[in-house]
């Protein structure tokens, strides 16, 4: 087997093991990350109803921000604002397959700053 077909094997197996585990409701939905090289993406989802309350992407922030965390911290300002706006107070914080590192925490402690609690 190559070590690309492995690689996306193992991160399968991390992503299945940890939404396992997350579950969102109506009153505090899952707020999910994706991070790819070159864009982060934050979605609030309710996982009751099947449906997204709100989404955003770092590619609104390209031109004001130098690095991709500082994208990613303005990213979870963002989703914060939205979600406190839509009556959203507590979220689960899904990070997926990746590490609470870097870009990932950046967007959990930037929504936290606007008042949402994971």
């Amino acid at each position: 087997m190559k070590k690309a077909n492995i690689k996306n094997n193992l991160r399968e197996q991390r992503k299945k093991r940890n939404r396992a585990k997350i579950f969102g409701t109506a009153e505090k939905p899952r707020l999910s990350v994706f991070r790819s090289n070159r864009f982060i993406l934050a979605q609030v989802i309710d996982d009751v109803s099947g449906k997204t309350l709100l989404s955003a992407s770092s590619k609104q922030f390209l031109k004001k921000t130098k690095n991709k965390t500082e994208q990613s911290t303005l990213l979870g300002e963002l989703i914060g604002e939205k979600a406190v706006a839509l009556g959203i107070k507590t979220a689960v914080f899904n990070k997926g397959p990746y590490l609470y590192h870097g870009r990932v925490k950046a967007v959990a402690d930037g929504a936290r700053s606007k008042g949402l609690v994971l």
